[in-house]
């Protein structure tokens, strides 16, 4: 039986990429410090007593003047038993507690949880020590650091190599010499495309597997969380092979090769020795890996971000600017972002870190971009638009917000999508993979019965694609996005495709969500929810619960393992916390948008349970 390899975390994607998981470079990305996982380990992470030495040996990096969350990082003692990374991370946001990272060891009932600033931390530390929790009186205090992953690494293979007996020796030297005999091509095939040699009817078969798991937790969670539902869930899970909800086949993708519109390339040393090579990492930066490798024969990049890479790989070549360390902090170039779209339009966007270079220097370095690209031996490469991004040492958690320097061609690229036409910014959030996408929105305007009367709510709307695509079979749309570039760019959209009964915000959905939901009035009023991979805030979740003219949802979830708590605090019973009738789930689907790999969307359909209804418990 096939097991999908083990994927690398999140892939690195500068912009506000909301459902990326295939897309990109296994690597450091977003940011190690944005992260949030559990660990049931054993053993935790080395203390700071490991390693110190010259300029602070494997934890030099928190004396710089980057963004690390691990300078504001506590330790929370003496947790309940059989508490889990999602009982954890509730019980904080339930206390104004909102944490940058977790890392629960649950088995010694301790955890890690790192803030975004001192003041945060300081707070949490107020508030938790010696509350209680189950019976569980939890004490905090101050936790080191962890250790660099490379210079930690590096550091054991000295101490190996200094220490460790010849055979063992001998057979580390071994197991690596084999390590490296598997070609290049098949180790970076490997690591972005696993499923590249699972043939695509299995691979859909397992994806739909994995929702189907997704849903029988759900099940199960309804269950414990709203006692009034069990008759109803008992008729479903009898219908519906254990799930609450019917289950429709997987929609594969139109396109299993090149499909990708957007791709992250990082730069670096290559894996066969090679500097200033433009490419994917071959594992984490966290796994002790900084190894690129060209994306020429991977098969999930498109022919022209691969000849762009070229093109921008011989043009740094010939610039006497090193490629950025992430051990040492010195160098300057990052990355390449790279975007298409099927009209045969690229952008391009370098990443650059000035350190203490001249402007002087910046800007003739941008002159010979523009240069090289629009007459030089660049020019092959077609890029419509061009952008340079100064990415220096980071002083926040994000990187969204950095400037986009316009060097040169049109401001924005633009794409077609159901017959509609859309402009896209360097950092607006697009579905990376067009056919699929339309296959995506076209199954939610099946769902979302909608009529002359309806109005339909976009909430984390990017460019405005699934709002757009319905506006004219409704009365009016709202959408809702976090970045303002998006915002314009869908306020555009509606302009281009003449709609007059569209509006965007912009803003957190938590904070614009409330005002918008008490504004409408329309009788039939349709949620859609396309959010980022950790899902909504809990204060959006609460607002639609308690906005009971709001009848029916849909949720779009690229990871709908980590939208489960959404789910739930949808579905789960009336409380002091949570207002307003609940919602049950009605019909689930898979779509593929992301070929050989593990990843899917998952579509959820959910409507308000009319406690005045007789056939409540039995209706489907």
């Amino acid at each position: 039986m096939f097991r999908w390899p083990l994927m690398q975390d999140k892939m690195t994607d500068v912009a506000l990429d909301k459902a990326d998981p295939a897309g990109s470079l296994p690597s450091t990305e977003k940011e190690p410090d944005d992260e949030i996982e559990e660990k049931n380990q054993e053993d935790p992470p080395a203390t700071a007593a490991e390693g110190e030495g010259a300029a602070g040996g494997v934890y030099r990096y928190i004396k710089g003047d980057l963004f690390t969350s691990e300078i504001f990082k506590v330790e929370i003692q003496n947790l309940p038993k059989y508490i889990g990374f999602n009982d954890l991370k509730k019980f904080l946001n339930k206390h104004g507690i909102n944490p940058h990272k977790i890392k629960l060891f649950s088995k010694q009932m301790f955890a890690f949880v790192t803030f975004k600033n001192q003041e945060e931390r300081d707070k949490a530390m107020k508030a938790v020590h010696g509350m209680q929790w189950k019976s569980k009186v939890l004490s905090v205090r101050l936790a080191k650091p962890k250790a660099d992953p490379i210079l930690k690494k590096r550091k054991q293979e000295e101490e190996a190599e200094g220490g460790q007996p010849g055979a063992k020796r001998a057979a580390g030297s071994q197991e690596g010499e084999e390590d490296e005999e598997e070609p290049l091509n098949i180790q970076i095939a490997n690591a972005v495309t696993p499923g590249l040699t699972v043939p695509y009817e299995e691979q859909l078969k397992r994806k739909e597997k994995e929702v189907e798991g997704v849903l029988q937790k759900l099940t199960r969670e309804i269950g414990n969380n709203n006692k009034a539902m069990l008759p109803w869930l008992f008729v479903q899970k009898e219908k519906y092979n254990k799930m609450c909800c019917p289950l429709e086949a997987i929609r594969p993708s139109p396109v299993q090769t090149e499909y990708r519109n957007k791709c992250e390339f990082v730069i670096g040393v290559g894996a066969d020795g090679e500097d200033k090579t433009v490419g994917f990492r071959l594992g984490k930066y966290k796994g002790g890996s900084c190894a690129v490798v060209s994306p020429s024969e991977t098969t999930h990049v498109s022919s022209e971000a691969k000849r762009i890479v070229q093109g921008f790989q011989q043009f740094i070549r010939t610039t006497p600017y090193a490629v950025y360390s992430p051990e040492t902090y010195e160098g300057h170039w990052r990355q390449l972002t790279v975007r298409t779209s099927r009209i045969k339009q690229t952008m391009a966007i370098v990443f650059f870190n000035p350190q203490k270079l001249q402007e002087e220097e910046i800007e003739e370095l941008k002159r010979n971009l523009r240069q090289y690209f629009t007459e030089g031996e660049g020019k092959e490469s077609a890029i419509t638009s061009l952008y340079f991004v100064r990415m220096g040492q980071r002083t926040s958690a994000g990187t969204e917000d950095l400037p986009c320097e316009h060097v040169t061609g049109e401001e924005w690229i633009h794409e077609e999508l159901l017959g509609l036409k859309f402009r896209i910014s360097p950092h607006s959030f697009f579905q990376t993979n067009t056919p699929a996408a339309e296959v995506l929105y076209s199954a939610v305007g099946e769902w979302a019965q909608l009529d002359q009367d309806s109005t339909v709510l976009d909430v984390c709307c990017g460019t405005g694609t699934i709002g757009i695509s319905l506006a004219k079979r409704v009365k009016k749309v709202i959408g809702i996005e976090l970045c303002q570039e998006a915002v314009d760019d869908a306020k555009a959209n509606a302009e281009a495709n003449g709609l007059t009964n569209v509006e965007f915000h912009c803003g957190k959905a938590e904070d614009v969500l409330p005002t918008v939901l008490n504004a409408v009035v329309s009788p039939n009023v349709t949620a859609i929810v396309d959010p980022p991979r950790a899902g909504l805030h809990s204060k959006v979740i609460l607002a639609i619960r308690r906005a009971e003219h709001l009848k029916r949802l849909i949720y779009v979830a690229c990871n709908a393992k980590a939208a489960m708590n959404n789910f739930i605090d949808l579905c789960r019973a009336v409380s002091n916390r949570v207002r307003g009738a609940p919602f049950r789930p009605v019909r689930a689907m898979a779509v593929d948008l992301f070929p050989q790999t593990m990843h899917c969307e998952t579509i959820l359909l959910l409507e308000r349970v009319d406690y005045s209804s007789d056939t409540q418990t039995t209706e489907t």
